[in-house]
């Protein structure tokens, strides 16, 4: 995953709490599905396409696609290519993508409360 520039020319934050580095996460994981994705590939070890679409359930196949290429660009899953007849590909999250899962159950659980 991308590191966020802490020195963003954009920040006028000076003190040690400024959370204007977190805005690149943000981005990612604020696409709609992209923790719906996170969520489902961080319950089992790995996902092929159609699992994950039929788990989410209500997501169109481009929004699929983009997200998927948006986590794997992030660093956040992976995409296993195996070369099979007709070809089979899997995804799974990184440790990356793993320590973002377990980041945002306080989210969830806060989520939960309100």
């Amino acid at each position: 995953m991308k590191k966020p520039n802490i020195h963003d020319e954009k920040c006028k934050c000076e003190d040690e709490e400024c959370l204007c580095p977190v805005q690149g996460i943000i981005d990612v994981v604020g696409k709609k599905w992209a923790i719906c994705i996170v969520n489902h590939l961080g319950q089992t070890k790995s996902l092929r396409y159609n699992e994950i679409k039929n788990q989410i359930g209500v997501i169109s196949p481009k929004t699929l696609s983009d997200t998927l290429k948006v986590l794997e660009r992030e660093g956040l899953i992976k995409r296993d290519v195996y070369p099979e007849t007709p070809p089979r590909v899997e995804y799974s999250l990184t440790k990356a993508g793993n320590d973002l899962k377990i980041a945002l159950l306080p989210l969830l659980q806060w989520l939960q409360k309100h």
